[in-house]
């Protein structure tokens, strides 16, 4: 197989794999109303079934370090997959338990996922972790914006009940995990006889106390909590202020869909910075003068916001999932801090829909949750623009005979740099 072939092949692994990392998440928004009036939920209970998986979508991350040995990523991500399908099924069964339960297992398939896709970035594409990055994320948000859109005209078209459009996120989960298994098979053929790999807790105790990694940590858990408050809500924000069931469905789609060009452009625009502080501002501006449009200003004019908040929302999560690479030294270091990073990150975007729904709640309003999301829009920037600058986190030195420490690994740009340690 070519160079290029090969290229492709592995590109295409992973963009199967990514399609499935949202879905069963997003694909709720478009019918949460049906779900709702079905099992009686109250809002909170409502932006509870979008937060429940948000709370495991890094689980993995925190669970590895104390692990006795570590899985090969590919066995990984075919067991996020298996994972996902059980949940998905668990979800579809007549009983609000098993809804919640269900949604619970597939956070949890997720953060498998989430977690082994950056290590095997950076491990098989060290020179192109942006443009491969970016591609991934595009994955994603395709994936998302595809199951938004086509949720409720699925179930029109068959004439059906909510179940079915979720259901149906079953098939492309099971693809992907028998496209992964040849690859996987190899990976433990070559493996025969190789040492066990071990979990290095100094390595993860080393970025933890990191500055550096909690700020990338913050960055990529705010951003991704502006993401699922979107998901969460956007679409019964735009069916409470008179927009039929479908059309608001269609505007998570066209959010979703932009996301996707904006995070492509990611690379691009990073070749002509020194640093991803230039994202970081646009990422900030776009969320919140999108999150204003969409909240206060005339319901026809609500595609046209939901363009600017996609674009906002596209470029923070390329960005910060860029940053899980481009901030680490090597594989391991990015391992480790992709763990504390979706780990830490998800848990505080857990709380955004909860919360979101919670201040609905509350004031009977969305101006109270609005100003809420744009506030921490600010405080995002501030995390941000200490996470874009140009430096690295470390891996702590190997015991053994002292010798002369390695220079640093050059970042992205054409400036080496700098290394980052501080305990925070």
């Amino acid at each position: 197989m070519t160079g290029r072939r090969a290229l492709t092949v592995q590109l295409l692994l992973i963009v199967l794999v990514a399609v499935n990392l949202r879905p069963a998440i997003v694909a709720v928004g478009p019918v949460l109303t049906e779900i709702q009036d079905e099992f009686h939920l109250s809002g909170t209970a409502a932006g509870a079934l979008t937060t429940l998986p948000l709370f495991f979508f890094g689980s993995y991350g925190l669970l590895a370090p104390f692990l006795r040995r570590t899985p090969r990523s590919e066995s990984l991500l075919i067991g996020s997959m298996v994972i996902l399908i059980g949940g998905l099924l668990v979800r579809l069964l007549d009983a609000p338990v098993a809804l919640f339960a269900g949604s619970l297992v597939a956070g949890i398939a997720i953060s498998i996922g989430n977690i082994a896709m950056p290590a095997i970035i950076k491990r098989d594409h060290p020179n192109s972790i942006t443009t491969v990055t970016s591609i991934y994320t595009v994955a994603v948000t395709l994936g998302a914006a595809t199951s938004s859109g086509m949720a409720v005209p699925v179930e029109q078209a068959l004439d059906s009940g909510w179940r079915l459009p979720l259901g149906l996120l079953v098939i492309p989960a099971a693809l992907a995990a028998l496209v992964w298994l040849p690859r996987a098979r190899r990976a433990a053929h070559a493996a025969r006889g190789a040492p066990v790999v071990r979990p290095s807790r100094a390595l993860a105790a080393h970025v933890w106390r990191s500055r550096l990694a909690w700020q990338v940590t913050a960055f990529m858990g705010l951003q991704s909590l502006l993401a699922y408050v979107t998901v969460g809500w956007l679409p019964t924000i735009c069916q409470d202020r008179g927009m039929a069931e479908a059309p608001a469905g269609y505007v998570m789609a066209l959010s979703s869909l932009v996301q996707a060009f904006a995070a492509l452009s990611v690379p691009v625009l990073g070749r002509r910075m020194r640093d991803q502080r230039p994202l970081v501002v646009a990422t900030v501006a776009a969320s919140l003068v999108g999150f204003a449009g969409i909240a206060w200003a005339p319901i026809g004019s609500v595609w046209a916001w939901s363009v600017v908040l996609g674009v906002g929302q596209g470029l923070g999560f390329a960005t910060a999932l860029s940053l899980l690479g481009l901030r680490s030294r090597d594989a391991r270091v990015a391992g480790q801090l992709s763990g504390m990073a979706q780990g830490v990150g998800y848990v505080i975007a857990a709380m955004g829909p909860l919360a979101f729904g919670a201040l609905h709640d509350a004031t009977g309003g969305w101006t109270v949750p609005t100003l809420g999301a744009m506030g921490v829009g600010l405080i995002l920037g501030f995390f941000g623009w200490a996470a874009g600058r140009d430096r690295m986190v470390t891996a702590p030195p190997e015991p053994g005979p002292a010798g002369p420490e390695p220079e640093p690994e050059p970042a992205r740009t054409a400036k080496r740099a700098p290394t980052e340690s501080n305990a925070c």
